[in-house]
């Protein structure tokens, strides 16, 4: 019978990341038949697991389900579940599920904002992540201080931080003047806080970042701050191809699924933006998200890792 690692197994059913799901393992907290589970066991689908005492159910990899969602997270949200400071996170913006828990891959910090990407699918959500499949991230950027020639190109080469080699594989000017200037920039991985500690070996102070594009998706009129919105088939399946996954079908909503949604959608208004937020860093940051979104889409192509730069 085949077996696969428990993680592996409660990260599908939607507990969790793969990683989430390891320290719950190494805590105690998952069980299999009975007895304490620990890392590296390996469970079928006819096993008996449980998770802090509540039986998980086990589905094999092409019966389990695949949702995908956009949302558009304005600054001041925390990407983690609970807060004990009792600050706003994400997650209370979402959609509910039953027996299922949405999984966020990536995560932006408190003062970023734009596209965060959530999915039912553990699996999904662990290889978009993973720094080997070279997922591009793409950011606007407002920088404060004069941009030269050289700093892009000492970023577009790389520079050592303290955790690393890092580097944008495009960096592109997108207008504005002085500390209002835009730029669009692309990575290829989801190191802390990255971007902005790039510019900041440059000398140059990041006041305003968001996220306009992950993978495949582009952050669009679909979404505005603090709402969200599912993915079709179509996008959700690009998105698992380029994660080595085969398609799966999206599952149709149920009667009650729709009226759920839509209530939550009702609860959840969006949001204009932080009170000491200028109106311009609004402005100019949304439409240059959106200009590169709609070029792109028309284009067929994102800014694509070449190294290329202008300023």
């Amino acid at each position: 019978m085949d077996t696969e690692k428990l993680q592996k197994v409660l990260a599908r059913a939607g507990k969790g990341s793969r990683r989430e799901m390891e320290s719950a393992i190494s805590a105690g907290r998952v069980t299999v038949n009975g007895a304490t589970a620990a890392l590296g066991d390996r469970v079928s689908i006819n096993d008996h697991v449980s998770l802090d005492g509540r039986s998980v159910v086990l589905t094999a990899s092409a019966e389990s389900s695949r949702r995908v969602i956009m949302y558009n997270k304005p600054e001041g949200e925390l990407c983690t579940r609970k807060d004990p400071e009792g600050r706003r996170t994400v997650f209370e913006r979402l959609p509910r599920l039953k027996g299922e828990r949405w999984i966020a891959i990536g995560r932006l910090d408190i003062n970023t904002s734009g596209l965060l990407l959530f999915t039912t699918d553990g699996e999904l959500a662990n290889r978009l992540m993973h720094p080997s499949m070279q997922i591009e991230r793409e950011y606007a950027v407002r920088i404060m201080g004069e941009v030269t020639m050289e700093h892009v190109q000492a970023m577009v080469e790389g520079v050592m931080l303290e955790d690393g080699p890092a580097r944008f594989t495009d960096v592109q000017e997108f207008g504005g003047e002085g500390i209002n200037t835009w730029f669009h920039v692309v990575i290829m991985e989801g190191r802390n806080r990255e971007v902005r500690r790039l510019w900041e070996s440059q000398r140059l102070t990041v006041s305003r970042l968001k996220r306009v594009r992950y993978g495949n998706i582009f952050l669009d009129k679909r979404a505005r701050a603090g709402e969200w919105t599912e993915l079709n088939q179509e996008e959700i399946d690009e998105l698992s191809g380029m994660a080595g996954l085969e398609p799966r079908r999206v599952p149709e909503m149920t009667p009650d699924e729709r009226n759920r949604w839509s209530r939550d959608k009702r609860k959840r208004r969006p949001v204009r933006g932080l009170k000491n937020t200028g109106r311009h860093a609004d402005s100019e940051g949304r439409r240059s998200g959106e200009r590169e979104s709609g070029e792109a889409r028309r284009s067929g192509r994102g800014s694509r890792g070449k190294g290329r730069h202008s300023h």
